[in-house]
């Protein structure tokens, strides 16, 4: 079964390993299908019945997005806040549609991995950043998996580093 992946970007075209990435992800249309929101939704407004009945397809579910202001794209607060609804996320019998679906994010951060955690800049680590992610999905039963994190892109873009970036995400996948 594919894996499907909702990339969250709000500048794509100008993104160089969110891209990187996609187009990887293309060269596999037997293993992935890629739900791009910004391009869906460009005018911001959510088919959430739409997006719901996606979710129940697959049983892989990875959240693509850049890490910005040590959150996510706003239109991914957007989609889990109209999306995840009573009686469908969570609630009732009739809820918990994701319940036991595997589910990660895929963040492209471009501070370096060393200056997230205690002795780091920025005091806290990727780990303790995504927790609300993480509370999140197990809120609905989801197999919230640790996610995959390439750091450093502000500090080095070059066509190699963003290539083991591609691997890596791809090793990843392979293994959820």
């Amino acid at each position: 079964m594919k894996t499907l992946i909702v990339v969250i970007h709000p500048n794509f075209g100008t993104s160089l390993v969110s891209k990187s990435w996609v187009r990887a992800l293309e060269n596999h249309p037997d293993l992935y299908e890629i739900h791009q929101l910004h391009q869906v939704y460009a005018d911001g407004k959510i088919d959430v019945v739409a997006e719901q009945q996606m979710m129940e397809k697959y049983d892989k579910i990875v959240f693509q997005f850049p890490f910005y202001w040590f959150n996510c794209p706003p239109f991914f607060k957007q989609w889990l806040d109209e999306v995840l609804t009573y009686g469908w996320a969570y609630g009732k019998q009739s809820g918990y549609k994701l319940e036991g679906k595997k589910i990660a994010l895929a963040i492209s951060a471009g501070i370096d991995e060393q200056e997230y955690g205690v002795t780091g800049k920025y005091k806290y680590s990727m780990e303790q950043l995504t927790s609300p992610f993480e509370i999140t999905f197990d809120y609905v039963k989801a197999n919230y998996k640790k996610p995959f994190v390439f750091y450093g892109i502000e500090k080095e873009s070059s066509k190699e580093w963003i290539a083991q970036s591609v691997s890596q995400y791809l090793s990843f996948l392979e293994q959820l």
